[in-house]
């Protein structure tokens, strides 16, 4: 099943500067994803303007059909916290439910998890 990864493009992490870096942090990130997830079939990356958590810049939403959808932040626009983020999708995306076992967890997401939203029930 497909998990899709929705990456804040408006995201600034603190001390930014438009004058001095236009590209926003969340710009930067969502590059990395992007490149990290190219070619992984059960991914798609997608942008959005404002996840509403400006105070854990960098944010992400984990989010697949009829499973646990998860929101991350406060990740810097590395490309580690990128290859974090795809890892664990691609787990997520592979997972029955959208769980996935803590041990299994990429350290570069640990600590990042802002909210777990529960599958929505079909009307």
């Amino acid at each position: 099943m497909t998990t899709t990864i929705t990456v804040c493009e408006t995201c600034k992490c603190a001390g930014w500067d438009a004058e001095k870096t236009p590209t926003t942090d969340g710009e930067k990130l969502a590059d990395l994803i992007e490149k990290a997830a190219e070619g992984s079939p059960d991914l798609i990356v997608r942008r959005h303007a404002c996840l509403m958590g400006c105070d854990f810049a960098c944010n992400i939403a984990i989010q697949a059909d009829g499973k646990l959808n998860y929101v991350l932040g406060k990740f810097a626009p590395t490309s580690d916290d990128a290859d974090g983020i795809v890892a664990y999708a691609t787990l997520h995306a592979n997972s029955d439910k959208g769980q996935v076992p803590y041990r299994e967890w990429p350290q570069a997401i640990k600590g990042h998890f802002r909210a777990r939203l529960p599958v929505l029930d079909p009307k």
